[in-house]
């Protein structure tokens, strides 16, 4: 199953929210969303920095990971930015793929 990093910065809503219910409580709360696409939280930490959370899931598709960032980003309490993460086997498989590709300005 596929596996995404979601890199998540919270707003001043969301943040409320944290103050109110409690970090673990987000935590439930995402991972019952992920179990809802039948897929699987695998990772949910707090960090300083440019991002409040980065939280690691796997999920059936690209469709999945696009539908769960919409929603709740249309909810508002927080920002995020979804990258696909890829094992080294994948990693593997994508050098040993033929790829037909002529640089700009190459011969």
């Amino acid at each position: 199953m596929p596996k995404y990093l979601l890199k998540v910065k919270m707003t001043v809503d969301g943040l409320n929210g944290v103050f109110k219910e409690g970090a673990t409580a987000r935590r439930e709360v995402v991972q019952r969303m992920v179990e809802s696409l039948d897929g699987r939280l695998e990772s949910f930490y707090w960090a300083f920095g440019d991002e409040d959370l980065y939280v690691i899931v796997e999920l059936p598709s690209n469709t999945s990971a696009a539908a769960m960032g919409l929603v709740v980003t249309a909810a508002g309490g927080v920002r995020t930015s979804t990258v696909v993460l890829l094992s080294p086997e994948e990693i593997d498989k994508a050098v040993h793929q033929k790829v037909e590709y002529h640089a700009p300005g190459g011969a």
